[in-house]
């Protein structure tokens, strides 16, 4: 096949890819919305409150972390600096 014969190829395939108007896309945005959201499974009380309590757990093991790095490096800059008295 030719270069022209390629080039010739694509052009009618881009003119057939005409765009759709606004509302028409609209359309088609709220419609696949609506499919997404039919594929949605709500979970049962007992997952939603193990999820809960998983959630729960994380942030509390976060802060842990937080609050323990926060000291050292307070600590630390106190024994460097000699700022805020004695410990």
């Amino acid at each position: 096949m030719s270069d022209t014969a390629a080039g010739s190829t694509q052009e009618r395939g881009k003119k057939s890819e005409k765009k759709s108007g606004l509302f028409a896309r609209i359309a088609l945005f709220l419609r696949q919305v609506v499919a997404e959201l039919r594929k949605v499974v709500t979970p049962t009380r007992q997952e939603l409150v193990r999820y809960t309590l998983v959630v729960i757990a994380f942030v509390m093991i976060m802060m842990l972390i937080v609050w323990g790095l926060d000291t050292l490096f307070g600590l630390m800059s106190t024994y460097l600096f000699g700022i805020g008295g004695s410990i």
